[in-house]
């Protein structure tokens, strides 16, 4: 670690490096000197992130232009480019480190435990929004390709249903129903920003609450963190996650799925926040923002599908089930947004007029 952390120009002598965070990525550690100065250092996972170069010129560009219109400094993360000049350090067995200033005063929830709570995500995620609307979104890489190019994700569920691997097709006749009986209307979104009818926006894509900074007192939104999928999308991509994720009224892999639905009043809080912060959608973003919640949740549903027909392969699981029992929560809270639709535009346009 020594010897990695000698490639950046720390202010004193390193005195401690500890783990810190509960990442499931990269590896994080909180590195502390002898005037009293606090860092993050990270290893990044060139597994889920092969593209380094691209990864670290989104992160260090987007980290950039968020510092020069920051009116607080904890409201941008601050990367500390290496004595060379560097966005990150390769070091000789092929580790790659980047190092962020510390943001202090900060504490971060690994859930909602106060609607709160949703309020000040919702308005991290949407000043986000505000504050990259002039940035060439262009000029980012995918640091994974098609991650939310929805008609890409029922394709690949199509092939995992005809080459049944893992011979499940037969106990998924009706999740496979489902998944098609809304293929077009999910597959809305990709249509209209193809189309451009939709802007392509920086995006996050990762937006849960434990992905946000709060100020330790006063519990107000700083900044948003873990930047790794930062990359060109819509609005409605970030937004929709944050309600599959914080609206749903039961876990990912809830097995009892009568507990699984919206929850319309943090769908409100939600709106409310994020339409506080985020002033510049066009009228076509704000009637697709409930749409974005629908696609992003069946989307979700059918990765886990396909992961599940394809011999789960990519998400980690706990028993041989698993992806299935995820994804039918998905699919659950799918069909109650989808019922939900038209009150969620009545609460997405009264937010809008504030």
């Amino acid at each position: 670690m020594q010897d990695v952390l000698r490639q950046f120009p720390l202010k004193g002598g390193v005195i401690s490096c500890e783990p810190y965070g509960s990442g499931h990525i990269n590896d994080t550690y909180r590195v502390e000197t002898d005037k009293g100065v606090l860092y993050i250092l990270q290893r990044i996972n060139t597994h889920v992130f092969p593209n380094v170069d691209g990864l670290m010129h989104n992160i260090s560009s987007v980290t950039a232009f968020l510092s020069e219109r920051a009116t607080d400094p904890r409201e941008a993360m601050h990367l500390v480019r290496t004595v060379s000049d560097a966005p990150y350090y390769k070091d000789a067995q092929g580790g790659c480190w980047r190092v962020y200033d510390f943001v202090t005063g900060s504490v971060c929830l690994q859930k909602i435990e106060r609607a709160e709570d949703f309020y000040e995500s919702a308005y991290a995620f949407g000043n986000f929004q505000q504050m990259m609307a002039q940035f060439p979104a262009e000029t980012l890489f995918e640091t994974i390709p098609n991650f939310h190019n929805t008609p890409d994700r029922y394709q690949k569920l199509q092939h995992a249903i005809e080459s049944d691997r893992m011979g499940r097709v037969k106990e998924v006749s009706e999740e496979i129903a489902f998944a098609r009986s809304l293929a077009q209307e999910v597959g809305r979104l990709h249509v209209l920003r193809e189309s451009g009818a939709l802007p392509t926006r920086v995006t996050h894509n990762d937006t849960k609450i434990n992905n946000v900074l709060m100020d330790e007192v006063s519990g107000k939104a700083l900044c948003v963190i873990d930047l790794d999928t930062v990359m060109p999308g819509l609005a409605a991509y970030d937004f929709g996650d944050s309600i599959r994720f914080g609206a749903a009224t039961a876990a990912e892999d809830e097995e009892d799925l009568s507990r699984m639905r919206l929850n319309v009043d943090l769908f409100e809080t939600y709106t409310r926040g994020f339409l506080a912060a985020c002033k510049n959608l066009t009228p076509l973003e704000l009637e697709t923002l409930p749409l974005g919640a629908l696609t992003m949740t069946q989307e979700c549903g059918v990765r886990f599908l396909t992961d599940y027909l394809e011999g789960d392969t990519y998400f980690k699981i706990h028993r041989p089930d698993h992806n299935l029992i995820r994804c039918r929560t998905q699919f659950t809270l799918a069909a109650d947004i989808k019922r939900h639709l038209p009150k969620l535009g009545e609460i997405v346009s009264a937010c809008a007029r504030g």
